[in-house]
């Protein structure tokens, strides 16, 4: 695309959330996304970047980054180089995808030859509370068959996970420690976890001291999210985790994660399609990814009081693919 001939637009945005939402590093009430929109006078394209404050990406950095870039970053390839991957590059990079797809008349999935499934299973996440707590949010949930528990790194995370397996018997289970664990920690808990279904461990340990995977059984697979962003990162995570998510405000765009996506797949590792709160314009781009997901967790908008309108389909667990008057 001629950079000259696009018109960009850029906005910080705030969703409040249903409910207030807690990990290991603290509550937040809002997904404070930034979006960006893209026009070539005739079709427009738009993107949702979540900056993400555990790598010092604030709204007001991100807009700042993305209005210093754009009269040079038309074109997705060479905006891998101009900016580093982070929701800034994300919000661009799919606000690019969507304008092509409006301009071609073609979906997002056939520029880019993936393959998509019209339905998909989705985790749900349970923020991170007391145990008979996140057993009261587990029974509310009766309809999500894949639940996924926020944990904490304290002697209550074993009671969190039997308190949901008792009120949800069949559902499946994921966990997330966010960076929260130490090693006694994770010897302590994680054979109780794999007796209890567990079917994944996500960022047990801080990414600067993930290296200790490399000498722990693993009985539940691990998986990194904190530790992997772009393809880049591979190499030393190949002998420490079994899995990777894949989230575009950590790849910095659909067109980076693709690549993720395919290297992963090479190197013997399993994939998470994850995402930060956000609305439906977030997840759509990850969507796309999902049909080649070993897991699933794009539940974003469910966590918002909230959603854009055209928003994605949810029902008994899962979700659809964005409409054209959405995303691509």
């Amino acid at each position: 695309m001629n950079s000259d001939k696009l018109e960009f637009q850029v906005a910080a945005q705030s969703w409040p959330l249903d409910n207030p939402f807690r990990t290991s590093r603290g509550a937040s009430t809002e997904a404070r996304v930034v979006l960006v929109t893209v026009t070539d006078g005739e079709h427009t394209g738009r993107g949702e970047g979540v900056p993400i404050s555990r790598y010092q990406q604030t709204p007001q950095s991100t807009v700042a980054q993305l209005n210093q870039i754009f009269p040079k970053c038309a074109d997705r390839r060479q905006m891998q180089e101009l900016l580093p991957a982070n929701a800034a590059r994300n919000a661009l990079d799919c606000a690019l995808w969507d304008l092509e797809a409006k301009s071609s008349g073609k979906r997002v999935w056939e520029l880019a030859g993936i393959q998509v499934i019209d339905l998909v299973e989705t985790a749900f996440t349970l923020s991170l509370d007391a145990p008979e707590k996140m057993a009261a949010a587990a029974e509310a949930s009766k309809d999500a068959p894949f639940l996924k528990l926020k944990l904490g790194g304290d002697i209550l995370d074993l009671s969190r996970a039997k308190a949901v397996r008792r009120v949800a018997p069949e559902v499946r289970l994921m966990v997330d420690a966010n960076e929260s664990w130490s090693p006694l920690h994770y010897r302590e808990i994680v054979p109780a976890l794999r007796e209890l279904g567990v079917e994944l461990i996500e960022q047990p340990f801080p990414e600067a001291a993930d290296d200790v995977l490399e000498t722990l059984d693993h009985p539940v697979p691990v998986c990194a999210d904190e530790s992997c962003h772009t393809s880049a990162d591979l190499p030393r995570l190949v002998n420490r985790y079994d899995a990777i998510n894949i989230k575009l405000d950590k790849t910095g765009g659909l067109t980076e994660a693709l690549l993720l996506a395919a290297r992963a797949r090479e190197s013997g590792l399993k994939l998470l399609i994850g995402c930060m709160a956000c609305t439906s314009l977030g997840i759509a781009p990850a969507r796309l990814l999902a049909g080649a997901g070993d897991h699933v967790d794009l539940d974003g908008p469910l966590l918002l009081a909230g959603d854009r309108h055209h928003h994605l389909s949810y029902a008994a667990g899962k979700v659809g693919l964005p409409s054209r008057e959405l995303w691509g």
